[in-house]
């Protein structure tokens, strides 16, 4: 039962992703156009106070901010074609139909019952518009419930076929037959039974909200240690896109989630200070900073006859988390080694936050300096506090390096540079990866020159045989295998570049970084996976 539970938190934390990653992009975009309407930087930029700069800001932040409103629907496609088996593209598209079925047979219903809020304002009644039809207000939480209903259906009948006159009624036809009833009975239910939950939920976020320092901490410092599971932005997901993370009304519209009330604030002019549910996405100091005086640490603790290998080592990696906030190539880099060093930085994690605060920083850098740069200097500095932001991420710079270098030290920690001989800890690059294949002993796959990436990988996997199926997320190839210990750690590492492995049950997950979506692509071609698989 509990690898049965673990493996469906797996596969469900690979389905968030899709809804999860590309909400940023749009964030960022908002941002961007906000550039183009800031009164204060037209000021400064005077050529780009025109209609034509000015009006394509409004339209490119107008337009995406009215995602916002639709993150139920982006999460139940996202979801269901996360969780799909197979023919992924049609799960998504019922989907969609089973959204409009379900919104339109609760509003029915509601009217029906006499429950349907008859005024102007539905502020304060529990209920909302969605798609234009007043129901109940779900929010996210509707998307991720239907993506998962919608999920199971299509995976239990779509490969359901009937003869004769009733053969155009099988696959996904059959599917969208099942999931209607289903649907609508939810709609009937959840009528009656979501008002308590949403009670249950406003009070857990109350208490949390609540909860001061001790919640902060805990929220950062568990972001940080479900890393090596994989299952971390389940932690995070909530607060930046549900009432758990706050709820206020911004620019006539009532927003839940940090990230949605930040972004949607970012476009409103009109609003003069930042809501207090962004302290939930103060993520960036250990990100742009904390992590940086870790590599500095690692360097100067490594051996002598090593520096200039690390050096050319940590510096991409520290560089790639300062500025698109990817750090996984650094944690994994002493995660193992080292447990304690990824406990201590994950206390540090969740104190940046604390301290952010404590001193009323709203600015914030989720995704690194690119993230910083966008969102919070347009804002100035009387909404965010950007310069208390730098200043803390120099102190927790400072702290980083004293902490980690103590640490190394006395205990020893054979992190990037102190390896002993023949055990040797590094983040491998495509160039030391090209130089493996040529180095290889025979019969080796390094040293089997017409085997690509790809090839190598698979074969670390345990042969295509082994391999069940294939995701990634931002960072990791995410795999289900049948035999996972026939996993070669050592060869993914040596021979292909990735800087962890994590083995839990069935699941596997590999960490390449940034470069993971062209190797899920060359993984798929050679294994001849389509793009419905």
């Amino acid at each position: 039962m509990k690898a049965k539970m673990m493996e469906g938190m797996q596969r469900f934390s690979k389905a968030m992703f899709i809804p999860v990653l590309i909400l940023p992009i749009a964030g960022i975009l908002i941002a961007f156009g906000n550039l183009f309407t800031n009164a204060k930087l037209l000021e400064v930029i005077p050529f780009l106070n025109n209609p034509i700069t000015t009006g394509f800001g409004s339209i490119l932040t107008g337009s995406l901010v009215s995602i916002l409103g639709n993150l139920g629907l982006i999460f139940c496609v996202g979801i269901t074609v996360g969780l799909a088996n197979k023919e992924k593209a049609v799960a998504g598209f019922t989907a969609l139909l089973g959204y409009l079925v379900f919104v339109n047979a609760m509003n029915k219903f509601m009217e029906l019952s006499g429950v349907l809020f008859q005024g102007e304002s539905l502020r304060g009644t529990g209920q909302t518009l969605v798609l234009g039809v007043q129901i109940l207000d779900m929010g996210v939480f509707l998307g991720i419930i239907l993506g998962i209903v919608t999920a199971i259906v299509h995976n239990r009948f779509v490969d359901t076929e009937f003869n004769g006159a009733f053969q155009i009624y099988g696959g996904s036809r059959f599917v969208f037959i099942v999931l209607i009833p289903i649907v609508v009975l939810s709609a009937i239910a959840l009528t009656f039974i979501w008002p308590f939950f949403q009670a249950g939920i406003n009070s857990l976020g109350t208490l949390i909200n609540h909860s001061g320092s001790f919640g902060i901490f805990l929220y950062g410092a568990l972001e940080r240690l479900l890393i090596p599971t994989g299952l971390h932005h389940l932690i995070y997901t909530p607060f930046l896109y549900t009432s758990l993370g706050g709820a206020t009304e911004v620019g006539g519209q009532l927003l839940e989630g940090a990230r949605n009330i930040y972004y949607a604030e970012i476009a409103d002019p009109t609003v003069k200070v930042l809501s207090e549910s962004v302290i939930w996405d103060a993520r960036g100091i250990s990100k742009m900073f904390g992590l940086l005086g870790a590599c500095l640490a690692m360097y100067h603790t490594a051996k002598p006859e090593n520096k200039g290998k690390v050096k050319a080592i940590l510096i991409p990696a520290a560089v790639t988390s300062f500025i698109a906030g990817v750090t996984e190539p650094i944690e994994f880099s002493f995660m193992f080694v080292a447990p304690l060093l990824f406990v201590v930085h994950a206390g540090l994690s969740g104190l940046s936050m604390v301290t952010l605060n404590l001193l009323d920083v709203r600015a914030i850098g989720p995704n690194g300096m690119i993230d910083f740069l966008l969102f919070n200097i347009p804002l100035g500095i009387e909404k965010t506090h950007w310069p208390m932001y730098i200043l803390v991420g120099l102190i927790f710079f400072a702290a980083y390096y004293l902490i980690f270098r103590f640490l190394i030290t006395k205990f020893n920690f054979k992190t990037v540079g102190r390896e002993d001989e023949g055990h040797e800890t590094k983040l491998y690059s495509k160039k030391e990866y090209k130089e493996s294949k040529g180095k290889g002993t025979a019969g080796s796959p390094a040293a089997q020159g017409n085997e690509d990436l790809a090839g190598v990988i698979v074969h670390a996997l345990g042969g295509a045989e082994n391999i069940n199926s294939v995701t990634n997320c931002y960072t990791r190839l995410r795999l289900t295998l049948d035999s996972p210990e026939k996993v070669d750690e050592a060869a993914l590492k040596s021979q292909t570049g990735a800087s962890g492995v994590i083995i839990k049950d069935k699941n596997v997950q590999v960490v390449y970084g940034l470069q993971v979506n062209n190797i899920r692509k060359a993984v798929d071609s050679y294994l001849g996976l389509g793009t419905n698989e």
